[in-house]
């Protein structure tokens, strides 16, 4: 069984896009993708250096259509099967939607570049941060996250817990940690996923009124609580008030250690949820796709699956 993971923020690259838009028909996508961002996304995926792809307006967008151009030759080079699960890590989500058959490609981009947009700027109002917090036993992180009142923004299984809020509680934080636990300030203009990006809900939700949805053609788990979502509407409001809420990868690694997968392929820019996978369901195998070229293992498991 297959399960199609799309990253999210933090995993992007300068030249990223590069290889993808050798394919048949990349550069027109791209081209109408751009127009709907509002944003060079051919220059920033391709010539952009690693400074220009940081700001969230721009990474989001992009990580969204770096997926998109990914999954869209997959659909061309073979059937997938229908028993494939589909899953994304926060801005992830929106490719994911995409993929499972609930969005458009052209509205998970514009969809993508308001929440970016609006998440930029919902940062600038607060001095606002997230700290990775490495190890410790689950409950007796949480306990001091909520002593100094900030949010496990991320619980991304495999002994790794991003917590975010205020700057300076941050910083408390990280002097006052459990023996054995590590902390690392992370590059991020701020604390998402928590209620400092309640006015970037708001704007997303307007605009996801505008936004038709369809229901998932393959199955769809939720950063809400890893579980199957079954409708498109449905999908729609956990993509707006994810904004707010902390993502559960934990929790959907789980859903599919239980689901059988034998394989879990990351759309580009590819990684981070593999080397999770690694950590947390050894027993699955791994494909990351950097290149159109990686699309050959995929393919060969496919067609050996048959």
């Amino acid at each position: 069984m297959i399960a199609i993971l799309a990253p999210g923020q933090g995993s992007q690259a300068p030249g990223m896009l590069s290889p993808w838009l050798e394919l048949d028909g990349a550069e027109e996508r791209l081209a109408g993708w751009s127009e709907r961002a509002g944003l060079d996304l051919r220059k920033l995926g391709t010539t952009a250096t690693a400074e220009e792809i940081v700001d969230t307006s721009v990474t989001q967008p992009l990580v969204v259509a770096a997926a998109l151009l990914a999954q869209a030759e997959i659909e061309k080079r073979f059937t997938v099967p229908a028993d494939t699960i589909v899953a994304g890590h926060s801005v992830g989500e929106l490719a994911a939607a995409a993929v499972a058959g609930v969005l458009t490609a052209d509205d998970a981009v514009g969809l993508a570049s308001v929440r970016g947009r609006e998440m930029a700027a919902a940062c600038a109002l607060h001095p606002t941060g997230m700290t990775a917090i490495l190890g410790g036993e689950r409950e007796v992180v949480l306990a001091k996250l909520a002593e100094y009142d900030v949010e496990p923004a991320n619980q991304n299984g495999a002994g790794q817990i991003v917590a975010a809020g205020d700057t300076d509680a941050l910083q408390r934080l990280a002097a006052d940690l459990p023996a054995g636990v590590k902390s690392r300030a992370l590059k991020v203009a701020g604390a998402f996923h928590t209620k400092y990006m309640a006015p970037a809900q708001d704007a997303l939700r307007a605009y996801a009124g505008t936004v038709p949805t369809k229901d998932p053609v393959w199955t769809l788990l939720s950063n809400a609580d890893g579980g199957q979502v079954t409708t498109g509407t449905e999908t729609l409001t956990r993509l707006v008030d994810q904004v707010t809420r902390p993502v559960k990868w934990d929790a959907c690694m789980a859903t599919l250690g239980q689901r059988g997968v034998t394989v879990a392929v990351e759309l580009p820019p590819a990684g981070a949820l593999v080397g999770l996978i690694k950590r947390e369901l050894p027993s699955v195998a791994r494909i990351r796709l950097k290149t159109p070229a990686d699309l050959d293992s995929l393919t060969e498991f496919v067609e050996g699956s048959k």
